[in-house]
């Protein structure tokens, strides 16, 4: 039988997103560590000391291999030494593009994809567009980004999304907290699958492994039609490869536990890290409630840390 959930914003949920799109107080030393800067296809994250922590891509880069409607994306996302740890549309999955929330069968009386595969539903018209990047807050210890867009089947709004963005570099790291709100404009249905929304397609280059709390993960490799054979939920898995150069790096990704039941789409082959809430059943959200999802990525030169555990550490 498939499990149908309905995700509405309760009082509980509403004090929860009430608190999360607070701005944090500031240090109040007046030397910020962060600063934003318009770049070639969006706006990037810099450090103090000019080192690029991601670009959130809104414009498709001229000429790219992209082939999904939508960008919006957190495409470079590098470690604190520099290493690059997404890729941008590969060839064997050209709609992927570094880590991005989108999915490819919902249904708003009319079906969309939106995360590009077009196998499920259409992509013709279903776009995401960008209406805000915007630096909320920065001092010695954070920054905070508030980004808009709107979900789009031609010119019908259909989706409001806010993403909360807190980066922080901490222990030879970068720390990013992901908060999506997304509001529908209208009934909105999740369809079951095995995979689709939050997802980081990393690198497919070098030696690659997962690692989830208990060490290194033997598990099979999911099924794209199979949402039974993807992976039990975890605290966190973390992907981590070492180029032909000798440079090791990764990427953690941790599941809020006040996410939907989710299981993890992993597959080494493609180097993708896809907590997924529709994988148990479909997700419902009514017309103007909110859909609440929360994500940490740990980027990290050389091994995973120690440290990582549960979401809640610092």
């Amino acid at each position: 039988m498939i499990l149908q959930r309905w995700v509405k914003l309760g009082c509980v949920l509403a004090a929860s997103v009430t608190t999360l799109w607070l701005p944090s107080p500031s240090l109040g030393d007046g030397t910020p560590s962060f600063r934003l800067e318009k770049s070639s296809h969006g706006k990037k994250l810099v450090t103090n000391d000019g080192r690029t922590v991601f670009q959130y891509m809104t414009q498709k880069p001229v000429g790219t291999n992209l082939s999904a409607n939508s960008t919006c994306c957190l495409y470079p996302l590098n470690t604190p030494k520099g290493v690059r740890v997404v890729d941008l549309a590969p060839g064997d999955h050209r709609h992927h593009r570094g880590v991005f929330l989108a999915w490819h069968a919902m249904e708003f009386g009319k079906r969309a994809d939106f995360w590009g595969w077009g196998e499920m539903a259409p992509t013709e018209d279903r776009k995401i567009i960008n209406q805000e990047v915007e630096l909320l807050d920065a001092n010695g210890e954070y920054a905070k980004l508030l980004i808009k867009n709107d979900w789009k089947i031609g010119e019908r709004k259909v989706v409001d999304e806010k993403l909360m963005i807190t980066a922080r570099e901490k222990d030879a790291t970068y720390v990013i907290d992901l908060k999506y709100r997304l509001t529908p404009t209208e009934n909105m249905t999740l369809d079951q699958s095995a995979f689709g929304g939050f997802c980081v397609k990393s690198r497919q280059d070098g030696k690659r492994a997962f690692f989830d709390p208990k060490g290194q993960v033997e598990l099979p490799k999911p099924h794209h039609l199979k949402p039974e054979t993807d992976w039990p939920n975890a605290a966190f898995y973390d992907y981590t490869f070492t180029l032909d150069s000798g440079s090791t790096a990764g990427i953690t990704v941790m599941n809020h536990p006040s996410n939907p039941p989710t299981r993890w789409h992993n597959l080494i082959s493609i180097a993708m890290i896809n907590p997924c809430i529709v994988a148990e059943g479909p997700v419902k959200v009514a017309k103007d409630d909110s859909l609440l999802l929360q994500y940490r990525l740990i980027i990290h030169d050389g091994s995973r840390p120690d440290a990582v555990s549960t979401f809640g550490g610092n």
